[in-house]
């Protein structure tokens, strides 16, 4: 990975996420799961509620990198790589 260029770490992260994703969707048996979540929108509500506060997160820890990096405490790439 380390002597990867751009386009070739772009290909081989998007790989990766798929595979990831092709193993988690491929999990479980989908009536199991379905019977066992039942019909509430609770699994709904605490899926959007992490999902909100992740995001939450994600803004905060990219504005602190922004702050570091102006006040030359962090180095950062150029943007485009």
């Amino acid at each position: 990975i380390p002597t990867m260029d751009a386009t070739s770490l772009e290909i081989y992260a998007h790989l990766c996420g798929w595979t990831l994703a092709r193993a988690h969707s491929r999990s479980g048996d989908r009536v199991a799961l379905a019977g066992y979540l039942g019909t509430s929108n609770t699994l709904d509500t605490v899926l959007t509620g992490f999902a909100e506060a992740y995001a939450d997160q994600n803004a905060k820890d990219h504005a602190a990198m922004q702050e570091a990096a102006s006040a030359g405490r962090i180095q950062v790439a150029a943007s485009g790589w």
